[in-house]
């Protein structure tokens, strides 16, 4: 293919164009049974596919269906959605969010206060940190100790291993003014502990650790750290969850001859956020997606996408189609966390992600994926775990854990996934940080 997919567009054309032709949006609960249509119909533009699910996977809704057609200058999609019930979507507020968020006044109401956003290094009370290295046990415990030691306090943070690596993002203040540090000396000497840590006793030159400069969904930051990692290389080591043979992630990638596209077929477990995470990752790998068709049967999600390179060109070469294939099957395994879960809720205070690490390590237990979360003055803290070894967890650890814990927080234990499309713990979009506490006043 000769042609190039996104000519450049003049930013004061662009809003022209869109203030002539406003996105459409509708939310509609007559034409389906078992669930809520949302259609979107608006001027196409980069990247506008993933906003569009970005919008409805924070509210936690469920994607059962989709169809979606950007060929030419227009973008149209329906999607079916459920909530995490599987009934349809009937809270007004929820609908009326939904209607701002992708409607046409969505840059000037919505995205500006109600993304689950990596902020800039410093901005408001919090300062946000990224750190990216080879994962071990107890790790998680470790950061957190480095922070509690230069008085940092963790308000929020995101935590994903995949392929022994981890990546996190993570948001503190000071633990006696609760604002944002400034103190470049300070940080400095916050920047080298954690590189240490990181690096370990092998020196891995590959632990880094950096401030947040821009505004990034925080889910599509961690995918875009870890690729940038190449998890996706090697095989899967023994440590990861492996599927049976009937769930196992098949990506094939083939012609489409008479319409000039790559066909990016994905058929694997179903589960909540997997459009999310397709999307996001063909779009960082610069693929632009114009047509697709997603659906799910039971436990199985079959989903499909018609793609180009941004110059315009399919994927010709063997090497190609194997690197997407490898990405999106990273993509898919980042976010997958069979064993257990913990969630521990406790009255916030300075160094409780510490004490509550500590804890997990010392009962040797290996987290492999974290959410930390404060609204108000409660903290919530949710683990998923697997012993030392990658196996599942012996309840005898859990009771010693009950015993340790005490009456000082409140635990609960759940075997994940107790279904396909669970939510991966009560709240978690909604009660993340930025997109959390302003969020969940909207909605209130």
């Amino acid at each position: 293919m000769a042609s190039v997919c996104w000519p450049y567009f003049d930013p004061e054309y662009e809003n022209l164009s869109t203030r002539i032709n406003p996105p459409r949006v509708s939310v509609d609960n007559t034409s389906c049974n078992d669930s809520t249509l949302v259609k979107v119909d608006s001027m196409n533009k980069p990247g506008i596919l993933l906003e569009v699910v970005q919008v409805l996977t924070d509210l936690d809704l469920i994607i059962t269906k989709a169809y979606i057609s950007s060929d030419g200058g227009w973008f149209m999609d329906v999607f079916h959605v459920t909530d995490q019930q599987g009934k349809k979507i009937t809270d007004i507020k929820t609908i009326d969010y939904i209607e701002k968020a992708l409607g046409p006044k969505s840059q000037e109401e919505v995205t500006t206060w109600a993304d689950k956003r990596v902020g800039v290094h410093s901005v408001g009370g919090h300062t946000a940190i990224e750190l990216i290295g080879k994962d071990r046990p107890g790790l998680l415990s470790e950061i957190s100790a480095v922070l509690a030691n230069l008085h940092f306090n963790v308000v929020a943070a995101e935590v994903w291993t995949h392929n022994s690596r981890i990546a996190c993002v993570v948001y503190v203040n000071d633990d006696t003014t609760s604002r944002a540090v400034a103190d470049p000396t300070r940080l400095s000497i916050m920047e080298d502990q954690l590189k240490n840590i990181l690096r370990g006793c092998e020196n891995d030159e590959a632990g880094r650790t950096s401030f947040s400069m821009g505004f990034t969904h925080v889910d599509r930051r961690l995918h875009q750290m870890l690729f940038a990692d190449r998890d996706y290389e090697g095989g899967i080591v023994a440590t990861e969850v492996d599927y049976p043979p009937s769930l196992k992630p098949k990506i094939t990638v083939e012609r489409c001859e008479d319409k000039g596209y790559s066909v990016v077929t994905v058929r694997c477990k179903d589960r909540a956020k997997l459009m999310f995470d397709i999307v996001c990752t063909l779009t960082d790998m610069q693929y632009v997606v114009f047509h697709a068709t997603i659906s799910s049967d039971g436990p199985h999600a079959s989903q499909e996408y018609y793609i180009r390179h941004m110059d315009g060109c399919v994927l010709d070469t063997e090497g190609e189609k194997e690197r997407v294939v490898k990405c999106l099957e990273a993509a898919i395994r980042r976010r997958v966390s069979e064993g257990l879960s913990l969630e521990l809720c406790a009255k916030d205070r300075v160094g409780l992600l510490s004490e509550v690490t500590r804890i997990l390590r010392e009962n040797g237990l290996a987290v492999s994926r974290a959410g930390v979360m404060t609204i108000g003055e409660q903290a919530t803290n949710v683990f998923y775990v697997r012993d030392a070894s990658g196996n599942p967890v012996d309840t005898k650890i859990i009771e010693a854990l009950r015993k340790e814990i005490g009456h000082t927080m409140m635990l609960n234990v759940k075997k994940t996934p107790a279904s396909s499309r669970e939510p991966e713990a009560r709240g978690w979009a909604k009660t993340s940080f930025f997109f959390g506490n302003l969020l969940e006043r909207f909605l209130a």
